[in-house]
């Protein structure tokens, strides 16, 4: 059977602190005790679409260490087809989180064995990709490991999203291949020197599409979604929720967006569902505990 969904990317130990307010440089101030999660954009990215009832499956790297089994169980829980799920002589990735009062948070990523993520393992897993119906990439992992794993899937007929996080600098080939590609206000920014994140995200969407993506998707938080491809630019606003934790929310908004085209959806009918999917995972804290399990358990 193909898979609906394949997700090529990291896979991460969450270590997560609460705090009332952000340090200023030099400062230190105290949290609450500290909370080990699951994580990862890629495996965040397949628990929540495996979640939703897709059939999903996920090419990365783990370290054969206490992390690494930890992941393991939670993608096996949700049912993600673990065959190309590798173990490498390097520890598990690691994102250390910290979440303020308000839900936001910020994030740094020790990536330890999603580094070793290699185009030999990309080739390895031809089949694999070449069969999926929508394959679905971000930046955790080295990016020629990416070019060469959307080549694959493009070639074989697959769909290719890119969720440009973190923020990087990448061949137009590769934005070339996405339809569409996935991006907030920053990271679309980040990609055009001439614009800032407060510009009307409906410029900087066409400036984007300008760069060679099919379609174009830019993540506004809590005010949802803007859609833009060759026929149509359309914000799709999101339900209003009482926000607890956003780390995580955008991977839930992608699976969502990536399962739904997979079905068959246009993009914009495909982003009406990935907003309500997005805003459900802010409601709880941590990533993967916070991802809905059915249409019964999203807000709007």
């Amino acid at each position: 059977m193909s898979h609906e969904v394949v997700v090529v990317g990291s896979v991460n130990a969450d270590l997560v602190v609460g705090v009332d307010r952000w340090p200023g440089p030099g400062e230190t101030v105290l949290g609450s005790d500290l909370a080990t999660h699951p994580g990862g954009k890629g495996a965040n990215q397949a628990v929540a679409a495996a979640r939703l009832g897709g059939r999903v499956a996920l090419l990365g790297r783990i370290g054969g260490d206490g992390h690494g089994d930890l992941l393991r169980g939670s993608l096996a829980d949700a049912g993600v087809d673990l065959a190309h799920l590798l173990v490498t002589d390097a520890p598990t990735g690691v994102a250390l989180i910290t979440v303020g009062p308000d839900g936001d948070n910020t994030i740094i990523v020790s990536p330890g064995a999603n580094a070793h993520l290699s185009e030999d393992d990309v080739a390895a897993a031809r089949d694999l990709l070449a069969g999926a119906t929508v394959v679905s990439f971000q930046l955790e992992v080295p990016r020629p490991t990416v070019l060469a794993a959307a080549r694959t899937a493009a070639g074989g007929g697959a769909r290719v999203v890119l969720n440009l996080s973190p923020a990087a600098l990448v061949p137009d080939e590769l934005l070339g291949l996405c339809d569409p590609l996935v991006v907030n206000e920053h990271e679309a920014a980040f990609l055009l020197p001439d614009h800032s994140a407060e510009d009307d995200p409906a410029a900087l969407a066409a400036a984007l599409r300008e760069r060679g993506p099919r379609s174009v998707v830019i993540t506004l938080g809590a005010d949802g979604a803007l859609v833009a491809t060759g026929e149509e630019t359309q914000v799709v606003p999101s339900p209003k929720v009482n926000p607890v934790d956003t780390t995580g929310a955008g991977d839930a908004f992608t699976a969502a967006l990536c399962l739904r085209l997979a079905r068959g959806d246009d993009l914009v009918t495909a982003a009406r569902f990935a907003v309500r999917v997005g805003a459900a995972a802010v409601r709880k804290a941590g990533a993967q505990s916070s991802y809905p399990t059915g249409v019964d358990e999203l807000p709007g």
